[in-house]
């Protein structure tokens, strides 16, 4: 006890010398070239499949029917591709966009080159291709990512290129780093 019979201050501990806002990158922050390795990784379910499909009214039997697709040629049920593709971007929302996007502006060549099903687990990752200030919008540039999900074993099962408007950090809104 200190001298006025209070607690002493030794057990607690200090106030924190500096906050931390979990968010993305802006726009001056994201180097051309560097890659971001999203973790953790993603394991697709059947149940994943089947309320998506069912979500988005996709009805093929690719993703819905068993016995359909034991006979066919990859013999068995594939996964909604639009899944694989939007848990690709939703992956990469943490580290690069979550609170410095404006607005996703564009995808172009998206491709599937493997299949991927039900039990794999999708890892991504995104590769920044151009960041550049917005010529029509102060304070927020146009960055172009490319975002790449690969199976367990490596194999390359989704890409996708992306652009999105994003905020200059002087020019968020809201919280940021203290």
């Amino acid at each position: 006890m200190g001298a006025s019979g209070s607690v002493s201050a030794v057990n607690e501990p200090p106030p924190p010398q500096r906050e931390h806002i979990q968010r993305g990158l802006y726009v001056e922050e994201l180097e051309v070239g560097a890659r971001y390795h999203h973790r953790p990784g993603r394991t697709a379910t059947e149940a994943d499949n089947v309320l998506f499909s069912s979500l988005t009214m996709n009805t093929q039997a690719l993703h819905l029917d068993a016995a359909y697709s034991s006979g066919q040629p990859f013999g068995r049920r594939l996964m909604n591709s639009m899944w694989t593709l939007a848990t690709m971007v939703g992956a990469s929302v943490t580290q690069i966009t979550q609170g410095t996007l404006v607005a996703q502006l564009g995808m172009t060549d998206i491709t599937f080159p493997a299949p991927l099903f039900h039990g794999d687990t999708l890892y991504t990752e995104t590769e920044i291709l151009d960041s550049r200030l917005s010529g029509s919008r102060p304070g927020q540039g146009i960055v172009t990512m490319r975002h790449t999900g690969r199976n367990q074993d490596g194999a390359v099962v989704a890409v996708a290129t992306r652009v999105a408007l994003m905020w200059c950090r002087d020019a968020a809104p809201g919280e940021r780093d203290s």
